[in-house]
């Protein structure tokens, strides 16, 4: 989860390296520290605990140290509570080593108490500190061959970056299972956890493999493996630029995510229609035998991506007609999943880096299973370790709680059924233009939601003082309540629950009560009949037991009136899409309720963007 930042160039490293945490921060923001390597022969070591800004007031109080070699750190706590002993960096007992770390290191009490036994003096409790003091005790060997020779000692999940007083002109950089990528200049270098670290400065970056070593010098860049053999990498562009990662003029970059909607369900569907109106996925790297041949499709993905991975089982079956299931990555691999080479396993992750949804590949791999991966994040890892990926094209989201990732997962998702039935036969090539058609109107749908949603500004307003909000949904309204209920809760800090409205008799009904606020997602009256009259008798249960009920419903529904205390219209389009339209209000609810409340919408407290943990 942690961001980390490293620079070797000609400017002040101290601004490099604070303004790159400063785009890192919804990573983590428990505390921040940054080490710099000073012209003056000294090293730097600054850190505080809490938000960034408790950095940046103590740096700004204290004279600026020269220097253009600089690592920092923002952290999300594993290991050790939030303090400022506790922050990164940590340094060896001489204080010329400096190291920033994230992940887990799983054997690091064991490593810890040898080093304690051979005389180290630790100052924290983390199990990032172990690595300064291994570093130590190999620093005669050069930082670089110090750090491969420590990173076959460690198990578990770690990015590390390493100055050294003794190497001066040079940071050092070590991965696995864990992001690290390299910003290459002119002149300078970076290091980053994703790109936001250097976007202001280059958008040429190096991809690193599993078990890689980086020494970033200022016109040098050398990589290996663990055992100091040259090891390949992949330049590519970043095709967006430092403007998209700022705010915009926006309170908050939640509402500037969930403003960009429009704009990135379009940048998802472009080009995804060839010359004969076939679909063309370029990143599709499975053949049509290969999909031919699938007989079960597994879905897997972690909080908002299992939700759009309940709604592609939708998609998948109704239009390719292959059995799907839905699993949470972080549950999968433990229940010994029945896996064979004729299952497709759909992995969904805004980030590519989540560990739970990256381990669930790297099983399904093991088992032979082919892997098709959703990501937003190009050449992240989880797409480099999938057979297949579809890129959404989203940008770049800061907000922690992902709004513009979820709807362009859908589009992926809606995209990967329809070629499954185009390859499959099971849709015609009228059929799924036809759809495709439908699709392309999302956009504009999301943009007359966007429109309309001062209302559902106004309604959060009037409940920040509610504990519990309740949302039901049937079909693929389901999972867009659960979204619902999640974006409150990370939000929020609210109890909120989303149930299938079927359920609701089946126990969930005994939590209504005089004024409890439900959220109801109702199904389109002409696409989804039956169950529409459902939901409508679900609605009906919970007034007349005292709830206050907020219903979204589509244009022209006039059976919900009579029944609804709160009605929320959304775009008539068909019943699979709706999802698209439904879920945008919800977004706006969650984060105005949370803003009412006086929460930091942006960075919600003990979350972080993305989960590099298990």
């Amino acid at each position: 989860m942690c961001g980390i930042v490293g620079y070797v160039g000609r400017r002040q490293a101290v601004e490099v390296v604070v303004e790159g945490l400063g785009r890192l921060e919804y990573r983590g923001y428990d505390s921040s520290g940054v080490a710099l390597v000073g012209l003056d022969g000294r090293l730097g070591v600054e850190k505080r605990a809490g938000k960034l800004a408790n950095l940046r007031a103590l740096l700004a109080a204290r004279p600026t140290m020269e220097a253009t070699v600089g690592v920092g750190h923002t952290r999300w706590a594993t290991h050790g509570a939030p303090t400022d002993r506790n922050a990164h960096p940590h340094t060896d007992c001489h204080g010329r080593i400096a190291v920033i770390h994230n992940g887990i290191i799983e054997n690091f009490a064991e490593l810890r108490a040898k080093l304690e036994a051979d005389g180290h003096k630790l100052a924290s409790e983390t199990d990032t500190e172990v690595v300064a003091h291994l570093l130590e005790e190999c620093a005669e060997e050069g930082l670089a061959e110090a750090m491969r020779r420590v990173c076959r000692t460690l198990k578990g999940a770690f990015t590390l970056l390493a100055v050294s007083l003794d190497e001066p002109d040079v940071v050092v950089g070590a991965r696995r299972n864990s992001p690290l990528v390299v910003g290459r200049g002119e002149g300078e270098n970076f290091l980053g956890s994703d790109v936001a670290a250097f976007i202001a400065y280059t958008r040429e970056a190096i991809e690193l493999g599993q078990d890689q070593v980086v020494e970033l010098r200022a016109s040098k860049i050398t990589v290996t493996d663990f055992h100091g053999a040259p090891a390949p990498t992949r330049d590519y562009h970043v095709d967006w630029d430092a403007s998209a990662a700022e705010k915009g003029g926006y309170d908050y970059f939640m509402l500037k995510e969930i403003a960009e909607q429009p704009r990135a369900v379009a940048d998802t569907l472009l080009g995804r229609v060839g010359p004969e109106g076939l679909l063309t996925l370029d990143e599709m790297r499975l053949s049509d035998e290969e999909l031919r041949g699938i007989n079960k499709i597994i879905v897997v993905a972690c909080g908002t991506s299992y939700h759009a991975g309940l709604i592609a089982k939708y998609a998948i079956e109704h239009w390719a007609g292959v059995p799907c299931e839905v699993e949470l990555a972080s549950e999968f691999r433990y229940r010994d999943p029945i896996l064979t080479r004729d299952t497709l396993i759909v992995v969904i992750t805004q980030s590519g880096e989540t560990m739970d949804t990256l381990m669930a590949v790297r099983h399904a791999r093991e088992q032979r299973s082919r892997v098709l991966a959703v990501c937003n994040v190009n050449g992240s890892t989880v797409p480099r370790e999938s057979d297949a990926v579809l890129y959404t094209h989203a940008g770049p989201e800061i907000a922690v709680a992902s709004t513009k990732a979820f709807l362009t997962q859908l589009v992926a998702c809606y995209l990967v059924a329809l070629y499954l039935a185009q390859v499959r036969g099971t849709k015609s090539g009228d059929e799924i233009a036809g759809i495709v058609a439908r699709l392309t109107e999302m956009p504009s749908k999301v943009e007359e939601v966007l429109g309309t949603v001062e209302p559902v500004r106004k309604l959060a307003r009037s409940l920040a003082d509610e504990r519990c909000v309740l949302f039901l949904g049937r079909h693929v309204g389901f999972p867009v309540a659960l979204e619902g209920a999640l974006k409150l809760k990370e939000l929020a800090y609210m109890h909120a629950e989303g149930f299938a409205a079927g359920e609701l008799k089946h126990g969930p009904i005994a939590l209504i009560e005089e004024g409890l606020p439900v959220v109801v997602v109702a199904p389109s009256p002409t696409g989804q009949r039956v169950t529409h009259e459902k939901i409508v008798s679900n609605i009906q249960e919970i007034r007349a037991r005292g709830a206050k009920t907020i219903v979204i419903a589509e244009e022209g529904d006039t059976a919900v009136e009579p029944y609804a205390d709160t009605l929320i219209r959304v775009p008539a389009v068909p019943a699979l899409l709706q999802p698209l339209v439904a879920t945008v209000p919800l977004q706006v609810f969650a984060c105005e309720l949370a803003a009412a409340k006086g929460h930091d919408v942006d960075q919600p407290r003990n979350l972080a963007k993305s989960v590099t943990v298990e």
